[in-house]
């Protein structure tokens, strides 16, 4: 299951989440995600945990908790909106 993270410290790393989520069940993936250019956390990151289960129980769980002097939001990650390129085929 793909998990979003959101409102991430800006000093959280990868290691950070994978170990905050590790209790949960076994990550397969966890990603901070940065800017491009400076290197800088965007603030938010994505964790994948091997079992469905175990990930609604990780959102249930660590949703509004604070970690690391924020609150998070924590829940299942959602597919990227189509920006509106034709790829359908039709």
């Amino acid at each position: 299951m793909n998990i979003y993270v959101g409102n991430l410290a800006w000093k959280a790393t990868e290691q950070d989440l994978e170990t905050l989520f590790a209790y949960f069940g076994d990550v397969k993936k966890a990603v901070v995600i940065k800017e491009k250019k400076t290197g800088r956390s965007k603030g938010f990151g994505f964790v994948e945990l091997e079992d469905e289960q175990q990930g609604r129980v990780a959102i249930d769980k660590l949703n509004n908790t604070v970690f690391m002097e924020r609150t998070l939001v924590v829940n299942e990650a959602r597919p990227k909106e189509d920006s509106g390129n034709k790829s359908s085929g039709n």
